[in-house]
């Protein structure tokens, strides 16, 4: 395993500590001109976030109505009712984007999708990048907000289900995550700076409560006017 990944999981609470839970269940409330552009509206309305430890899977209730909820895995989305009959669901949901930019707008199966594999992302970080087929390397440090950050190049392999292949995760002093750099390729390629703060410890591992992201300049530094999605999360439960 990578020296700078073994750190950043002992600064977490340790790979044994989180592989001894299979669910980790949480509130989340998001916002962002990036919904707007894809012609959702944004309700700012809690949902409540379940995800797998061990694999990419998550479930978010109430979706798009009360009495629904949506579970996600790499190969397929669906959303169901209170008496388990199927909403609406996509098989291979990836190709289900094919054409459609930046501004393209979604229906409720593409925004689920979405939300599925970024919700896990984001809360299985930095655990996930030990699973299998997932390259890790450091590469040179990045200056930022006074500190330096060391940085680790993520490729997920085809089975994971992100934002793009490709990523850039860093890390400040403390070895807790600062940034995670990405490209939307669901989305026209949007590149994204994405920010995490406000860390909270929880049965003995510890989680980002705060995200931003903004659109990322060729010059590799965020557009602070150009925030595309804010999360907030709370309540978080292991078990």
């Amino acid at each position: 395993m990578n020296d700078l990944l073994k750190k950043v999981l002992n600064a977490y609470g340790g790979l044994d500590r989180w592989n001894s839970f299979a669910e980790l269940n949480v509130k989340s409330e998001t916002g962002g001109n990036f919904w707007a552009s894809k012609g959702i509206l944004e309700t700012r309305a809690p949902s409540n976030v379940t995800i797998r430890t061990s694999e990419e899977w998550t479930r978010i209730a109430p979706y798009d109505a009360p009495d629904h909820r949506m579970t996600f895995v790499p190969n397929r989305v669906a959303i169901e009712n209170d008496d388990h009959q199927i909403v609406g669901e996509l098989i291979d949901p990836r190709a289900a984007f094919a054409g459609y930019g930046q501004h393209g707008y979604w229906d409720v199966l593409h925004q689920a999708y979405f939300n599925g594999y970024a919700l896990w992302t984001y809360l299985a970080s930095p655990f996930s990048l030990t699973l299998p087929g997932v390259q890790v390397k450091e590469i040179a440090p990045w200056y930022e907000d006074g500190e330096v950050w060391r940085v680790l190049n993520v490729i997920f392999p085809s089975a994971i289900a992100s934002h793009s292949a490709e990523q850039n995760f860093y890390f400040g002093p403390d070895l807790l995550q600062r940034r995670q750099d990405y490209h939307i390729d669901v989305s026209g390629g949007t590149r994204v700076a994405h920010y995490v703060s406000d860390f909270v410890e929880v049965q003995g591992l510890r989680f980002p409560t705060r995200r931003r992201a903004f659109v990322r300049q060729t010059n590799e530094q965020p557009d602070r006017n150009q925030l595309l999605v804010w999360i907030r999360f709370h309540d978080f439960q292991l078990s």
